[in-house]
């Protein structure tokens, strides 16, 4: 019995039989048949005494059916996966041996050496009749092993999450898809009127206390969650937190819906960190969007960033004109280019290396291309750097940022879109600061052009939002590659907490707030709850299964605070045309004020005096208070 497991064990861990072995196999069943009928219709000791004629005559009679066997490829198939298909052209290949057969029989009979030996045509039939049989039995078989002993043999015991929401047909498709190598260990449930029920044959398992004995009991490797239940897997932390100390695996449906005519495997995806943090589908209105963007010039700064990168994904999706892509970044760029010529070759796209502080630049560029839309996602964004560098954050953020605004009202841009940041709302570091000068600076021209000071059509609408998932800046990929180094894993602070958001979902509400907005907004996203750092570190080093990783707590660094805010204390909310874009109401500043304001900090920052540079923007921004910095010499 041990051998028997074994050998099982051994053939269903291969990817299939050579095609070979099963030709040989299939060639032998078809010998022995025509031995076994020939035995039963004359006496055994006749075919002793006739062993060799009979032999070679049989064997003659297995080239024809191996002619067959050739002619429908019976031998190309992986048996264990055998359809009622395959059975047919074995039936077919047989037929076609048998008939020639019986035909090459009569000659055959003509040689001497073969007198002694009479295999008529019932013979024919019956062996070839028994062949078939044999042959659909071998394949029945293996594929009723398979199926029996894969639940058995190298696999996983696994849980669904819910029940009514897809996890019924979940079960019937990993039953049926053998090859993910999971057995069904039940249901878990959060539904009243499923719970301790028993469906399929797989009971029901409530989300209480007693689930950890449940996954300890059968063994459970595996936790599937079905499409209707995602978000509230995703709100379930403590669920979440026993399956990852359990060393369970999380898988989730990669697609929004599970498509049977895909194979599973390409429907299942191992949850990462960005998959278990709480968040709630994001929709937005494509079609105005789409309505709004296509056949038009739209120009992307910070196109090779993880911001701009993403947006240009999404306009390209709507079919604009043109696109103008800007970027500093060389080799990024160049990714970009042929990103471009790859998945959008019917899109005329731009691509420059170039900064958006060079005026000169700038105005030919805009002057060129006569951009209908703007987005501007280019900045310094890193809080330590532009915190040891403030001149160089003046440059490219500020003073880059009113080049490219004059410029779109210069040359008639319908819309400018300026991706913000909750670092500006109470700024504490040079950054956020930097760029709450930025949103003073747009807002005071959209009201300028709106009152009539300054004659010009462009709107001008920013938005505002936290940290995104998986861009360059963000601690995630600092934390995988600090876990596969063995640790530790480095936290500024175990208290320090920050909202999260998935880029295509920054982008696409981006584009939402870029195409409706009517100018003067400052659109702030819901980002949902806040995360803390050091969970969301102890639950990375959890997901991959590492061990031994400790954290270390380094400290806040310069520039740098425990939350960030959305708002303003002074400012309040008002609803818009989405339920997670909200408008804020802030203070309107005069533009005469501003641009002198902005010109004056773009001269200081010329001579490269920190503290003089930093003290100005204290002087626009008074609510700037620097943190753990420098700087906080210039708030006494």
């Amino acid at each position: 019995m041990h051998f028997t497991n074994r050998l099982i064990n051994w053939y269903f861990s291969k990817n299939s039989l050579p095609y070979w072995c099963i030709f040989t196999m299939d060639c032998l069943i078809v010998f022995l048949s025509y031995m076994f009928v020939y035995t039963k219709m004359n006496s055994g000791v006749e075919a002793l005494n006739v062993l060799w004629q009979l032999v070679t005559f049989n064997s003659i009679f297995v080239l024809f059916h191996a002619i067959g066997f050739k002619i429908f490829h019976t031998y190309d198939g992986i048996l264990r996966y055998s359809s009622f298909v395959d059975l047919q052209r074995v039936g077919y290949a047989v037929l076609t041996g048998a008939v020639l057969s019986y035909v090459a029989h009569f000659g055959m009979m003509q040689i001497p050496y073969f007198h002694s030996v009479y295999v008529g045509g019932a013979d024919i039939m019956l062996a070839s009749l028994l062949s078939t049989l044999l042959l659909w039995a071998v394949r029945v078989l293996v594929k009723t092993v398979y199926d029996v002993s894969i639940d058995k043999l190298n696999a996983r015991a696994t849980l669904i999450y819910g029940v009514t929401k897809g996890g019924m047909g979940l079960a019937k498709q990993v039953r049926n898809d053998k090859t993910l190598k999971m057995s069904l260990a039940g249901f878990v449930s959060d539904e009243e009127h499923v719970k301790h029920r028993v469906l399929m044959g797989l009971s029901v398992f409530p989300l209480d206390s007693n689930l950890k004995n449940v996954i300890r009991k059968h063994h459970v490797e595996c936790l599937l969650v079905a499409q209707g239940a995602l978000d509230s897997f995703r709100n379930n932390k403590e669920l979440q937190d026993d399956l990852l100390s359990a060393g369970v695996h999380i898988y989730i449906p990669k697609a929004n819906e599970w498509n049977p005519a895909q194979p599973q495997t390409q429907q299942l995806k191992e949850v990462s960190i960005e998959d278990l943090l709480p968040r709630d589908e994001i929709k937005i209105d494509l079609e105005s969007v789409a309505d709004t963007l296509r056949g038009k010039c739209v120009l992307v700064t910070g196109s090779a960033g993880s911001i701009g990168s993403e947006i240009v994904k999404q306009i390209c999706k709507f079919g604009p004109r043109e696109m103008v892509l800007i970027d500093s970044a060389e080799t990024p760029q160049h990714d970009i280019r042929l990103m471009m010529a790859k998945n959008f070759p019917e899109i005329k796209a731009e691509t420059i290396v170039t900064s958006v502080s060079g005026i000169i630049r700038m105005e030919d560029i805009f002057s060129r291309y006569r951009p209908d839309y703007v987005f501007h996602a280019a900045a310094y964004k890193h809080v330590p750097m532009m915190e040891n560098n403030p001149s160089e954050s003046i440059e490219n953020n500020v003073y880059g940022t009113k080049i490219l605004a004059d410029m779109a009202v210069k040359y008639g841009v319908k819309k400018f879109v300026m991706i913000s940041t909750d670092k500006a709302v109470n700024p504490t570091n040079v950054m956020g600061c930097s760029k709450r000068i930025c949103e003073i600076y747009v807002q005071s021209l959209d009201h300028a052009i709106k009152m009539g000071k300054i004659k010009g059509v462009t709107q001008f609408v920013t938005t505002r939002f936290g940290n995104v998932l998986g861009s360059n800046g963000s601690v995630i990929p600092l934390f995988k590659r600090q876990i596969k180094a063995g640790g530790p894993v480095t936290v500024t602070d175990p208290n320090i907490i920050r909202f999260f958001m998935l880029i295509p979902e920054a982008c696409k509400l981006v584009l939402e707030a870029g195409t409706k907005g009517n100018g003067g907004e400052i659109f702030v996203f819901d980002m949902g709850n806040p995360v803390k750092i050091a969970d969301l570190a102890k639950r990375m080093i959890k997901l991959s299964g590492a061990t031994g990783v400790e954290i270390k707590y380094t400290g806040l660094r310069a520039g740098e605070k425990l939350y960030e805010e959305v708002l303003n204390k002074e400012e309040t909310t008002m609803p818009s045309f989405h339920d997670k874009i909200r408008i804020a109401k802030v203070r309107q500043y005069d533009y005469d004020t501003v641009e002198r304001d902005i010109e004056d900090l773009v001269e200081i920052s010329k001579h490269y005096d920190d503290m003089a540079t930093v003290k100005k923007m204290k002087e626009i921004v008074p609510e700037f208070k620097s943190n753990n910095s420098v700087y906080e010499v210039l708030d006494k």
